[in-house]
């Protein structure tokens, strides 16, 4: 709330920013000439950005730079933890102040919480986890892990997460829930890389293990189901072991499912996606070129911070580091249209099925309400009766409205953020 009812670069004088410093947990401050426009307007659409992050103040009085032993142009951020404040040594660039505060503010050695995870994410450098379940336990290794922390900072983020609340996350880092643990997620890449639990945790084995990380001596741990050995069906079957030869591959426009088991939005989804998928793997011409996949994202590690079941991707050939998110109703038709629009070869594979034929049932009906309408039309120069719908056309639009609408209640979460 404050950080909204200030502007967002507050100007600062010798009568307000020692207050200012001190205003919140993290400010930051730019020192710099009053004709300096250039920077002043790069510093400010910074603090636009960040405004809900950070305060953000500007002062042009030469002497107060100088009383913080810093000379214009200078940032620096103060806190109210670890060292105090840090001062940016890069160039005055909107991506390097951002870069900058992000890091900058982030603790020492902080901890895993819903208020800081998506932070974490966020950060661009790898997150290091120590696992705790006890404060005793994590005063004892935040002690042992600091000079660490003060080694690798802006490299590594190293946060202690409780592991008795949320010790399920450990789980998403290859760990077994045996506490203390240690892992390191390159948050980029979704890579994972835990510490031999069999191992004890300490100064010295985490500086070998973090030492080697760090020089690309640690391989990461991948998590896969066994490659299918035949393909059955037209869905094809990603794994994590796979998931570059398949999904990657690019020849071929793929569309991706990532679901889970216990899921019931992904079970509902399964029949329409089989039939969505023989469209093309039946299609001798449309097989080499599209490819309907899905992969289990509970039981593979995926290069995908997947936050929701079902998540739907197009990998179109030639661009797969652009991959395209699906958000439209879940019909054979709109998903058929959505390949045909995001992917490379825009295949239109989608056929509509015939008209049902009407039944003897629907015959006689169709019959009576003719009658009726005859027995009831309007003599002429009155009102025209309102228009009804018959008991076969009521239930197709409730049906195609269930089919077109997806709810808040499609959206399962699976990441930290959510689960915290």
């Amino acid at each position: 709330m404050k950080k909204q009812a200030l502007p967002a670069v507050s100007i600062l004088n010798e009568d307000t920013i020692a207050e200012f410093k001190t205003a919140d947990k993290i400010v930051v401050v730019a020192y710099l000439s009053a004709d300096d426009s250039k920077n002043s307007a790069t510093f400010t659409a910074v603090a636009e950005k960040l405004r809900d992050n950070y305060l953000f103040g500007t002062a042009s009085d030469s002497a107060l730079a100088e009383a913080d032993g810093v000379k214009a142009p200078a940032i620096v951020l103060y806190k109210t933890f670890d060292e105090g404040k840090t001062v940016y040594d890069g160039a005055f660039t909107a991506e390097g102040i951002t870069n900058f505060a992000n890091v900058a503010s982030t603790p020492l050695i902080g901890e895993v919480g819903p208020e800081t995870y998506s932070g974490y994410m966020a950060a661009g450098i790898p997150l290091a986890y120590v696992f705790v379940d006890g404060e005793e336990v994590k005063e004892k290794l935040t002690t042992a892990i600091k000079p660490l922390a003060i080694e690798y900072k802006g490299k590594i983020n190293f946060a202690t997460i409780d592991a008795v609340a949320y010790g399920a996350h450990a789980a998403n880092l290859n760990l077994e829930s045996k506490w203390p643990a240690f892992a390191i997620q390159d948050t980029t890449k979704n890579l994972k890389y835990p510490f031999d639990q069999e191992k004890e945790i300490t100064e010295a084995s985490i500086a070998e293990f973090v030492k080697d990380f760090v020089e690309g001596k640690v391989d990461p741990s991948i998590k896969s189901e066994p490659v299918p050995e035949t393909q059955e069906g037209p869905v094809h079957v990603v794994v994590a072991n796979n998931y570059e030869e398949l999904v990657m591959d690019n020849d071929k426009d793929v569309l991706l499912e990532f679901y889970a088991p216990w899921c019931g939005h992904c079970k509902n989804l399964a029949p329409k996606y089989e039939e969505l998928a023989a469209l093309y793997f039946n299609n001798p011409e449309y097989k080499d070129k599209v490819i309907v996949a899905k992969v289990d994202a509970t039981a593979n590690d995926v290069p995908v911070d997947v936050q929701g079941f079902p998540t739907i991707k197009m990998y179109p050939a030639g661009a797969k580091d652009s991959p395209v998110d699906y958000s439209g109703s879940r019909t054979v038709e709109d998903l058929a249209t959505f390949i045909k629009t995001n992917g490379k070869y825009k295949v239109d594979a989608y056929v509509a099925p015939p008209p049902e034929p009407e039944t003897e049932e629907e015959e006689e009906e169709a019959e009576e309400t003719k009658a009726e309408k005859s027995a009831e039309e309007t003599p002429v120069g009155s009102a025209a009766p309102a228009a009804t719908e018959t008991p076969k056309e009521t239930v197709k639009k409730a049906t195609e409205g269930a089919q077109a609408v997806v709810g808040d209640d499609d959206y399962v979460s699976s990441s930290l953020s959510h689960e915290l």
